[in-house]
């Protein structure tokens, strides 16, 4: 009796977390969620079981229960969509690009490039206008990211601690991928040391080198919490408020909410891409501030830009 009680409280808890899910997670799942489930039961279940066993816990305690209702994660799948709906969204604002009859999806779409061209050029310089493309391309997409969520059936996928901290940890790889390809290893990680001190200043080196290093280790973890929590915070306080006194906060509330949460999917794309920006500043540099004999390589190209 009881473990009946307890598989129908079990699968009660489990029904109850599927309705959570968007209609389009639950759609995608029954379709196409069983394969993907039973690769999980028989390769990464019991990896993980190997792996976390040895730290005292198990995969269900850490990822919840496999399923196949959440076989393939909400935030996998609306990431997936944010990523087509970018390119879609390009693609549409683009259309055909004239420079005498400008359409508005013309004009948003340059509004937003020249905004975030002049960002680069602030913050990082003209040598900068080369990152430029993956600057972009991680304002567009954070930003579809976060809009998702004020469209019906959609989640935003920055609602999710696990896409924040993919985005956050391709931003940390990139720039020190920056750095490494354009000082090389020895001189990016020596600059965790500060400028060159001499006589008994010469012992801070070593700590300043520590806290420089674990200040940049936690930038990772702070840049995706920092775009998880708002953008969390923003989908709780909306629902929170819609549900005070339904129907009527379920319809007028999200309506009065709408401006407050574009202008929050702006701004975490705004913090997000300008932190991104600044990181590649601390490790990129002009032409000018390399040697001599890679000054002159690099000048034409920068006369170049100039002139544009």
């Amino acid at each position: 009796m009881f473990l009946f009680a307890g598989a129908t409280a079990d699968e009660a808890g489990h029904e109850e977390a599927a309705n959570h899910l968007p209609i389009i997670a639950r759609f995608i799942n029954e379709h196409f969620g069983e394969p993907f489930y039973q690769f999980e039961i028989t390769y990464t279940k019991p990896l993980w079981t190997k792996i976390l066993g040895a730290v005292g816990t198990t995969p269900e305690a850490l990822f919840g229960e496999y399923t196949r209702e959440n076989a393939i994660p909400w935030w996998t799948i609306m990431f997936f969509i944010a990523c087509i709906l970018s390119v879609v969204f390009i693609k549409l604002f683009m259309g055909k690009l004239k420079e005498d009859d400008i359409t508005p999806g013309q004009f948003t779409l340059e509004a937003g490039v020249l905004y975030v061209r002049n960002l680069v050029t602030q913050v990082i310089g003209h040598h900068g206008m080369k990152y430029f493309p993956v600057i972009m391309t991680f304002a567009v997409l954070i930003l579809v990211s976060n809009l998702m969520g004020q469209f019906p059936l959609f989640m935003p996928p920055t609602g999710s601690v696990n896409v924040t901290y993919a985005l956050a940890l391709t931003s940390f790889i990139y720039y020190n991928y920056v750095g490494i390809s354009e000082n090389g290893f020895a001189r990016h990680i020596g600059h965790l040391a500060g400028p060159k001190l001499s006589g008994a200043l010469l012992v801070l080196t070593p700590l300043i080198f520590i806290i420089e290093l674990v200040s940049n280790s936690i930038r990772p973890f702070t840049l995706g919490v920092r775009l998880f929590a708002n953008m969390f915070a923003d989908e709780k306080l909306a629902e929170q408020v819609a549900g005070l006194a339904p129907p009527y906060t379920q319809i007028l509330v999200p309506i009065a909410l709408l401006p407050l949460a574009f202008f929050v999917a702006f701004v975490q794309t705004l913090v997000f891409t300008l932190l991104s920006m600044i990181y590649i500043s601390e490790v990129s540099h002009a032409p000018h501030e390399l040697g001599h004999d890679e000054y002159h390589d690099t000048g034409n190209a920068q006369a170049d830009y100039a002139m544009t």
